[in-house]
């Protein structure tokens, strides 16, 4: 295979902006050689703006039988990424899903089984692994630079969203349109790089979650939210779309210094001893390590979704190693289910979650949702 040929399943908002790029050829090795999307108007714009190459279906099941493509990159709605992506492994094609991988964990463990089944490759669209801050501060954790962590500490709250942005649309911060709230829909992003970053997921999760607490929704938009990890670290996750001016902090705090990502700048505080020797060693009263404040050098492009978009289609046909496999989308999400699993049992949460448990409570918010069955959020029919 010299060329990969690539289908795109939904012309959302992310969607008509993979097609463009796709049809613009800014991706090396990729083409664009087919769409489906069941709205007519957004069809429409495909038949105006993507060319006659590109072959254009309303149904998902003839898209995928029609042998038009080698990949697919899916931009539907979050119920249904895993059911889309299920269905296109057991058609023997190669997957990149848009975040999140899903809504419930049960459904994307699935996915992840068909994944593995398939022998396909399946990338998850987490375009900010691509970003030169995150993956210095992944390097200066993995490389032993802070020593082991200590704590993390991530405060997301500039993602101000108005009360007419949820207006906007009948399924909008509804458990049916979009499976919750802050977590499932603005936080994808940053929990992925809380444990991508320092490779650890949290051992266990108490938050609080308040629900419709600065607008007139039915799901999340402020979580406090506190974890434990194994090997003693600590760590504290706060977000909300209420708040203005808002702050984009994560720290963490090692033996051997600390670490903070804010206002595009990566900042180290280095103890030229690691805290711990400094401890065993240290006879006066009230002394502390020599630090060191280094502001990190930056180098290199976030490359964004065309990065991510480009590193899938190089692993179909070189074998290039996956920046964001697609497996691991679970593990962000499991975080988001864990948080709401909480609040709804006003109670600790071990990871792994009791999906089955997840699942029932969120049945549970979905039969008195008020998503607007007239306006319906979920267009693909699986």
């Amino acid at each position: 295979m010299e060329l990969v040929r690539i289908g795109m399943i939904g012309l959302g908002n992310m969607g008509t902006g993979h097609a463009k790029y796709l049809i613009n050829k800014e991706v090396k090795g990729a083409v664009l050689t087919a769409v489906c999307e069941p709205r007519p108007d957004r069809l429409e714009w495909a038949r105006e703006n993507l060319g006659p190459d590109v072959q254009l279906f309303e149904n998902l099941e003839e898209f995928l039988s029609s042998g038009a493509m080698d990949g697919v990159l899916i931009a539907t709605p979050h119920y249904d990424h895993p059911d889309v992506a299920i269905r296109a492994f057991q058609h023997g094609l190669h997957v990149l899903c848009e975040k999140p991988a899903g809504v419930y964990t049960k459904q994307v463990r699935e996915m992840n089984t068909a994944a593995a089944a398939s022998g396909k490759v399946f990338s998850m669209m987490y375009n900010q692994r691509t970003n030169p801050l995150y993956t210095k501060l992944k390097d200066l954790v993995s490389s032993g630079e802070l020593g082991e962590v200590r704590r993390t500490n991530w405060i997301i709250t500039n993602w101000y969203r108005s009360q007419s942005y949820y207006d906007s649309g009948g399924w909008r911060a509804t458990w049916a349109g979009e499976g919750g709230g802050v977590l499932i829909n603005q936080d994808p992003h940053q929990l992925d790089l809380w444990q991508w970053t320092i490779d650890m997921m949290p051992k266990r999760v108490r938050a609080f979650c308040y629900f419709g607490k600065h607008r007139d929704i039915e799901v999340e938009d402020d979580v406090t939210a506190f974890v434990e990890y194994e090997n003693g670290a600590t760590g504290l996750f706060v977000t909300t779309t209420g708040e203005a001016p808002g702050t984009n902090r994560f720290e963490l705090s090692g033996d051997r210094g600390k670490i903070v990502v804010e206002d595009g700048k990566l900042t180290f505080w280095r103890l030229r001893q690691s805290e711990r020797e400094f401890n065993q060693t240290f006879r006066g009263g009230f002394g502390s390590p020599e630090c060191w404040k280094c502001e990190i050098p930056i180098e290199g492009q976030e490359t964004g979704h065309k990065g991510i978009t480009q590193n899938w289609v190089d692993a179909i046909l070189n074998g290039t190693p996956l920046v964001a496999p697609g497996e691991e989308g679970i593990k962000g999400l499991m975080l988001s289910n864990a948080m709401l699993l909480s609040t709804w049992t006003d109670n600790w949460v071990d990871l792994p979650i009791d999906e089955e448990l997840f699942y029932h409570h969120l049945q549970e918010k979905i039969k008195t949702s008020k998503a607007k069955k007239n306006e319906a959020y979920r267009t693909f029919e699986v």
